[in-house]
């Protein structure tokens, strides 16, 4: 409890004086930014447990003590080796021998795909992983022990790349700006203090909103009050990986919606969430440093900005029809009863099966994609 209360101090301490130094004001892109990656305190940057450990493989169904939420790789394994035969036909249509994954985690994810790629007999070259977090990457290191002559860390992407590149719940980390229509006016929502003296412990973070000319790329009907965010970095991240692409393909998992639906009258509330704990807030403002901040992804804007770089788009479907597309129903004939139970939850609709969409990016020529042979809503975007 110490080492947390002190934790959270020290990130809001550094976050009250970011404030005072830019006039008392910053936009929630840059608090979320501080409070997720600031070295040493911010939540993916810290040494606190994250992600619950592979309940497949040591605690039956029950999350690591400890740990905020438990992603896909963690439920099952054939969440990665399912992802794997999308991964290994995108390899041989584009002629690439290397895979990049971003926001490796536990490196769950990527010791799945690296050992179904052998099982299908198109081992990777090399596996490259792209991840911010030192605590994390000491993690992945130890479970990927066994396939370290393939595996490596880069802080920086190359000036080219070329390759296969995943991001299982990524996007969703991504800062984003806040802006709330209030009594028909635009206004960008950023954090202030509480008191304007940042060494004043009583100090809390406060929202104040300021008139803005930024827009959400869609005007929700109405006239109501309407909370909202937008994803420039997100897409900005986007742009970047297409101009560095020389061949090959990118495929995103996460939870969010077409912006037909994601600026829909009735989201009036945004989608900005907190997970601490296997539980969920809506108040990014307390506990900082403490859990994470996550909101739903703009796939349309994700799209319009690979096209932008010269990318097209392969499909864009549900997580639970891209799954099964790629061959999980078969996989699951000769499974565990534990490990069908868990693997179901990563289609069903009322579970993540709906919610999770799945995006495939391509640049050159396009081809067909497995993961999208039924039930692709590219037309949606």
């Amino acid at each position: 409890m110490t080492t947390a209360y002190s934790l959270t101090s020290a990130l809001a301490r550094h976050i009250s004086q970011t404030i005072v130094d830019d006039g008392g004001w910053i936009g929630f892109d840059e608090f979320m930014a501080l409070a997720l990656y600031t070295p040493g305190l911010g939540y993916y940057a810290n040494d606190s447990t994250k992600f619950g450990s592979l309940p497949y493989a040591t605690q039956g169904d029950a999350p690591a003590p400890g740990s905020d939420f438990v992603t896909a790789p963690e439920m099952t394994p054939l969440f990665g080796r399912t992802l794997a035969t999308q991964v290994a036909q995108a390899l041989q249509v584009t002629q690439t021998t290397e895979v990049w994954e971003f926001g490796a985690g536990t490196g769950a994810l990527a010791l799945q795909v690296i050992e179904e790629l052998a099982a299908l007999g198109q081992p990777v070259a090399g596996y490259n992983i792209v991840d911010l977090s030192g605590s994390l990457r000491a993690r992945q290191q130890q479970t990927l022990e066994r396939h370290a002559d393939r595996v490596r860390w880069v802080s920086e992407l190359p000036e080219t790349l070329q390759g296969v590149v995943i991001g299982n719940e990524v996007l969703d980390a991504m800062p984003v700006k806040l802006l709330a229509r209030t009594g028909g006016l635009w206004h960008e929502r950023g954090v202030a203090l509480s008191a304007p003296d940042a060494g004043d412990q009583g100090a809390a973070f406060v929202w104040r909103d300021r008139p803005t000319d930024l827009r959400p790329p869609l005007e929700p009907q109405g006239e109501h009050d309407f909370l909202t965010e937008i994803h420039p970095q997100a897409e900005s991240f986007v742009r970047t990986l297409g101009d560095k692409l020389g061949a090959g393909a990118l495929f995103f998992i996460d939870y969010g919606f077409p912006q037909a639906e994601y600026y829909h009258p009735q989201r009036h509330m945004g989608t900005v969430m907190c997970h601490r704990a296997h539980r969920s807030d809506t108040d990014p403002l307390a506990d900082v440093g403490l859990k994470d901040i996550t909101a739903h992804v703009d796939f349309t804007g994700i799209a319009l900005a690979a096209q932008e770089a010269d990318m097209g788009v392969l499909g864009y479907c549900t997580q639970g029809r891209f799954l099964m597309n790629c061959g999980l129903l078969g996989r699951l004939e000769d499974a565990s009863t534990a490990i069908r139970v868990q693997a179901q939850k990563l289609i069903m609709e009322h579970e993540m099966g709906e919610l999770f969409k799945v995006i495939g990016l391509f640049k050159g020529e396009p081809w067909d994609a497995i993961g999208f042979a039924h039930g692709d809503r590219t037309d949606r975007l």
